[in-house]
């Protein structure tokens, strides 16, 4: 790291800004040290090596052992910067390492020193399954030499399979299937069934990712309840073939949409006259309205795919299939049945915790990306997290050019497609990122229209993601594919055939080309980062129109009536440069506040969980159970065997903690539905909310003893006594999902919206 590099960095920490990081210096210090260390490693055989991880407890040892190991178990020496990231990591930071630095293997020494300074097992949260069994199936020779075990979970795992991957001292998995595990064990009712140990470390992948972009995301666990579809097909059918502009109307922001006085008499004469605005139809208003949205603004292709039978959503920060999610309100079902598919039920919510309270149930955390120093205020502010920005181990050559800005969608895709075929002619490879299938798809038509041959890479075919985002560097090559971010793949110069990477290097290297800005810089830096790895060549641009999403929603109060442009309509302004730059913040922003205010509600409910789950834990490891009833009725629990008693006593009290706790949950949902009309009254509907939640959860632990006591005062416990005699009958069956953003509030918000514009249709 440079002088001036330095004290930028010191700057920054003196002002406690964003982006502030911390001081390098004294693990650089380390770094001779370690270096020292090598020759007399080298010189041992395979099990004096093993030995030695065995006994090294200091970072210099650590990194010098697992520095020896990775060049013997892969045939790769890591460099300081890497050594320096697993430090970093060992401290409890996030590392900030660009795309191509090696952040697996930098994970991998990581890993096996929290496990020797004490804080293992380790988990190693990766944001896709594809990616916890490639790394922990190509790291596991140097855990081997390490003297570690190391095992990977995947949504396929079995029960056994998973229980023997979490017994390994390193576990790589998908923080959606670390979760999911976790909710799974809180419901067990004997421990031999649960697969994860206590959590102690966890090393995050794509940190910025999975602890800011995806912190707010509920993973639940549900359970089978009889419930009628009819409504939900019923309301898709009656929406279907509404004209917009004449039934409905669509708000500026594109995410409301409103009946026009035309539209509801349609849907009213197709119910035979019915009033969907009295009272006894809100229930039937409010999924005629959710089937309107998902009709109107919910897009195939752009917002989810529909794949052997089932509506998949697409993770837009990464645009691939976003595995086991779905919209909550009824807007899944909605979405199933405009596509003419079954509704699938949501089920009875059995437990859920967000990703950012899992995450924050690990003592240790660490993380590394390659794009966390945007995001350095909130890992701070929800984790506690600091940054640490460790220096490539070549300079980055790559040249990042300024936006081309061109004022309509027609004209930027017209240039996009002229500037692809131009530097293909010349065999320079070419990587274009998308927003979105649609757009990934219809750019794939107009290059082929325009004879430039291309690989498509998005939701629909992200199985084949590696081999496809490999050879993106090759001589000639095109790639259009959606978001880069999290893919985990580097791109060679050259791709397979080494023997091209010098001609690709002597034509500038990889060419990025961004279709339009992301949310989020972090997104659109993901996508840069795939050119210029390791010091190689290479050039970044992003083409913008101004009726681009992100412009129309938040920039369009900024463009200027009448901008400065050429005759092929480019624009050249500075104003609306700026107007850009603005729009990208502004909706940094609005994430921002979405994730702290939903972050705020679920604090109260976090508090509740852990409470319960203490509770819970001491019912399922010791005989208090037992022993309350014991008080309760002395006599008639000394005609039942002791071990029968301890039995059924756990048995009564879990069911009961359980089904309260899910009602609970259901109770949690309405309250934080109902608020928001309090605050037409000017009241703080999260004060509502904690004066409807902290009384309901007082009232619980009570209600569970006099639950437990009445059933046990019921039952007839013999000594092969069994929880169905006593009706104690769990979900037949579960399964497990995220839910997703509703991209257009909650049900209520939806119905509000409707009502007040039918009132303001009728008022004119």
């Amino acid at each position: 790291m440079g002088v001036s590099q330095r004290l930028k960095s010191r700057f920054r920490r003196f002002l406690q800004r964003p982006g502030s990081t911390v001081d390098l210096a004294p693990l650089e210090k380390l770094l001779p040290a370690i270096e020292a260390r090598e020759e007399e490693l080298a010189a041992l055989d395979d099990a004096e090596l093993t030995e030695a991880a065995g006994r090294a407890e200091d970072f210099v040892e650590i990194c010098a052992v697992g520095r020896e190991a990775a060049r013997r178990g892969i045939d790769q020496r890591p460099y300081d910067v890497q050594l320096l990231g697993a430090m970093s990591l060992l401290a409890g930071k996030v590392a900030e390492m660009a795309t191509g630095e090696g952040k697996t293997l930098t994970a991998t020494i990581a890993a096996y020193g929290h496990v020797r300074r004490g804080n293992g097992p380790v988990h190693v949260l990766t944001v896709n399954d594809y990616l916890a069994r490639r790394d922990a199936e190509w790291m596991e020779p140097i855990y081997k030499l390490l003297g570690l075990t190391v095992g990977w979970v995947t949504e396929a795992s079995t029960a056994e399979e998973r229980r023997a991957a979490y017994a390994c001292d390193v576990t790589y998995v998908s923080v959606s299937e670390a979760g999911f595990d976790y909710l799974r064990d809180q419901l067990v009712t004997d421990l031999a069934d649960r697969v994860q140990p206590t959590l102690t470390t966890a090393i995050v992948d794509e940190a910025d990712s999975i602890l800011i972009d995806e912190a707010r995301v509920p993973m639940v666990l549900a359970g089978a309840v009889p419930g009628e579809q009819d409504p939900v097909n019923t309301a898709a059918g009656l929406v279907r073939g509404l004209r917009a502009g004449e039934d409905y109307e669509v708000a500026d922001d594109g995410r409301s949409v409103a009946f026009t006085n035309t539209g509801l008499a349609v849907i009213e004469a197709k119910l035979e006259g019915v009033n969907l605005y009295a009272d006894e139809n809100m229930e039937q208003l409010s999924a005629v309205n959710v089937a309107l949205h998902a009709h109107a603004l919910l897009h195939r292709d752009v917002d989810y795919i529909v794949r052997n039978g089932a509506v998949e959503l697409i993770d837009e920060m990464r645009g691939r299939v976003a595995q086991r999610r779905r919209w909550p309100d009824g807007l899944q079902a909605a979405v199933e049945a405009k596509e003419g598919l079954t509704a699938t039920a949501e089920g009875e919510v059995l437990g859920t915790i967000t990703v950012q309270a899992y995450v924050a149930l690990y003592p240790t955390i660490c993380g590394m990306t390659a794009t966390a120093v945007l995001v350095g205020d909130q890992l701070r502010e929800f984790f506690s997290l600091e940054v640490a920005v460790i220096p490539p181990n070549t300079p980055c050559v790559r040249v990042d050019e300024p936006d081309r800005i061109y004022a309509t969608r027609a004209e930027k895709e017209e240039a996009l497609v002229t500037e692809i075929k131009k530097s293909h002619e010349t065999g320079r490879p070419v990587l274009v990122g998308t927003l979105d299938v649609k757009e990934s798809e219809g750019l794939a038509k107009a290059l082929l229209a325009a004879d430039v041959p291309c690989l498509v890479l998005n939701a629909k075919n992200d199985a084949e993601e590696a081999a496809i985002i490999a050879e993106a560097g090759a001589y000639g090559a095109v790639t259009v594919s959606t978001q880069m971010a999290g893919r985990g793949v580097d791109i060679r110069l050259g791709g397979s055939d080494q023997s091209d990477r010098d001609r690709v290097a002597e034509l500038g290297g990889l060419y990025v080309i961004g279709s339009g800005r992301h949310d989020s810089r972090r997104v659109d830096d993901q996508l840069r980062g795939r050119a210029g790895r390791q010091g190689d060549p290479g050039r970044s641009e992003f083409f913008v129109s101004l009726e681009d999403e992100l412009v129309l929603r938040h920039a369009s109060d900024a463009i200027p009536p009448s901008p400065k442009m050429n005759a092929d309509g480019l624009v050249q302004d500075e104003q609306v440069d700026f107007a850009v730059e603005h729009a990208q913040r502004v909706a940094e922003g609005v994430n921002h506040e979405i994730h702290r205010n939903t972050w705020r509600y679920s604090v109260v409910i976090e508090q509740q969980r852990k409470a319960l789950a203490e509770r819970r834990e001491r019912l399922l490891t010791s005989d208090v159970a037992a022993e309350m009833l014991k008080k309760r009725f002395p006599e008639r629990t000394e005609e039942i065997d002791p071990e029968v008693l301890s039995r059924a006593a756990r048995s009564i009290a879990l069911y009961h903690l359980d089904r309260l706790w899910a009602e609970h949950l259901a109770e949690l949902s309405e309250v934080r539905e109902g608020v928001h009309l309090r605050a037409l009254g000017r009241l703080d509907p999260l004060d509502e909310f904690h004066r409807s939640a902290v009384p309901a959860f007082t009232a619980l632990v009570p209600e569970i003893e006099a639950r437990t006591v009445a059933t046990f005062e019921e039952a007839e416990i013999g000594d092969d006594w069994q929880p169905d005699e006593a009706e104690l009958v769990r979900p037949s069956a579960t399964w497990t999902y995220l839910v997703h953003d509703n991209p257009f509030g909650s049900e209520l918000d939806r119905l509000i919206a409707a009502v007040g514009r039918r009132l303001t249709a009728a008022a004119r």
